[in-house]
């Protein structure tokens, strides 16, 4: 028989069976952190969302007086977010040509099997932008 040949297939089959094994326990781990990596994009999606419904808050707030105005412009920039999780600051500096500031924070959710062991319950999210008052 040649020297680089198994003595018999039952230990090719001892092989096999510990492969299956070792994949089966290494499994559950893979798909944890698939399920951590997945949670971060979408954190770091609500993180882009947050700051584009900023500034479109500011871009409302630079050509209007009305707070609500500047509240539901900042909420329909952001529809992948809920809504009742989300709030709208706004602050006025002045007159014409005076910066105006919208600040929008979220409590982003994490999903159920990460909260409370790797990440907790929910992230506070928050994004600012400034812009120039353009009406008197």
């Amino acid at each position: 028989m040649p020297a680089d040949r198994p003595c018999s297939r039952s230990g090719e089959r001892g092989e096999r069976g510990s492969s299956a094994v070792e994949f089966a326990l290494l499994l559950p781990i893979l798909l944890f952190v698939l399920l951590a990596l997945v949670q971060v994009g979408v954190l770091a999606r609500d993180a882009i969302v947050l700051t584009q419904a900023a500034r479109a808050g500011a871009r409302e707030a630079s050509v209007q007086s009305s707070t609500d105005a500047v509240e539901q412009a900042a909420r329909d920039a952001a529809p992948g977010l809920a809504s009742d999780r989300l709030s709208v600051d706004v602050a006025w500096s002045g007159e014409r040509g005076s910066p105006v500031t919208v600040s929008v924070a979220y409590e982003a959710p994490v999903a159920s099997l990460l909260a409370g062991w790797l990440l907790p319950a929910s992230v506070s999210l928050s994004a600012s932008a400034t812009m120039r008052q353009e009406f008197a």
